[in-house]
């Protein structure tokens, strides 16, 4: 039996719990946002004017939260692990348990999307 969509939402909004946590002890969570240029970027993902984890930060965690909590189902195309993956291949901080984590949340949305179709 798939898991109810009200134990989808409490499991979403925790794995964003987890991923802000790690970002936190890795030292990707900055304290300070970026300029409303930057965040106001017509580009997928900020690429132009931010990085991966500060669009995270400041643009998805955000708005998956609000999505969430108003019942709002994630995009289809929501996956964006792959996109870590690629973005923090270069980083010094070891991003492995982030990137799980990330995978994990991906794999999350996706029920969610699964239940309502």
């Amino acid at each position: 039996m798939p898991p109810s969509t009200d134990n989808l939402h409490q499991a979403l909004l925790s794995q964003l719990d987890l991923i802000e946590q790690e970002m936190r002890q890795i030292g990707l969570w900055a304290s300070e946002p970026p300029s409303s240029e930057a965040l106001a970027s017509q580009m997928p993902f900020c690429y132009d004017t931010l990085f991966f984890h500060e669009w995270l930060q400041w643009i998805f965690i955000p708005r998956m939260r609000a999505m969430i909590l108003a019942g709002i189902r994630p995009p289809a195309a929501c996956v964006i692990a792959p996109l870590a993956q690629h973005s923090f291949a270069e980083m010094a901080q070891e991003t492995t348990k982030l990137e799980a984590l990330i995978e994990h949340f991906d794999a999350l949305a996706e029920q969610w999307i699964d239940i309502d179709t």
